[in-house]
């Protein structure tokens, strides 16, 4: 019986960003998704990068499985095209159900939301909770503050070195292809 496809989910912006880069990469991992035949996790979203990279994937033959809470389905921003359309009641639900049906996480630019799902999952790693694979997508150095800032964690004693080998940062999607690839077993 064949394996069911890797799934990817990608954290990223409900905004487009001020740097065009952003959308660029948010199209080319949308791309590279559905080139390696992986599916595409993501949150339901239909503006920003998250509509991109959704529209690329969908354009590029990729499965889509897109969850969003309530909330946002009734401010009427949810892409419902999608291979899987999944509503939640709330947030926090919303965060575990793209994450327990993802096999990595990529993340893009974005804001506090893309903070908050990043650092949920980083965590969960750190307490050994889950061994996928974390991936920032370093469009342009836009994640060097943050990896700054935990490297400021770590050597003030508040987690121990080992927290940056839970994350691994990429410089473009054409890397990310090749660091999932390693990660699920398929060459690279």
């Amino acid at each position: 019986m064949p394996m069911p496809p890797k799934s990817v989910c990608v954290y990223c912006g409900s905004r487009p960003g001020t740097d065009p880069d952003f959308l660029q990469d948010a199209q080319n991992i949308g791309r590279v998704i559905a080139d390696e035949g992986w599916r595409l996790v993501y949150g339901a979203g239909d503006v920003g990068l998250m509509g991109a990279v959704a529209r690329a994937a969908q354009e590029a033959g990729a499965d889509t499985f897109g969850v969003i809470p309530q909330l946002l389905v009734d401010w009427e921003i949810g892409k419902t095209d999608l291979t899987t359309y999944v509503i939640t009641e709330t947030m926090h639900e919303r965060k575990k159900v793209m994450f327990m049906n993802c096999d990595a996480v990529v993340v893009l630019p974005g804001g506090a939301g893309s903070l908050d799902e990043m650092f949920e999952a980083l965590t969960w790693r750190q307490l050994g909770l889950h061994q996928k694979p974390i991936f920032l997508l370093n469009t342009n150095g836009y994640w060097d503050p943050l990896v700054s800032l935990l490297q400021h964690v770590t050597a003030h004693g508040f987690a121990d070195e080992t927290l940056h080998g839970f994350y691994t940062t990429v410089p473009d999607a054409e890397a990310c292809r090749q660091e999932l690839q390693r990660a699920f077993g398929q060459g690279a």
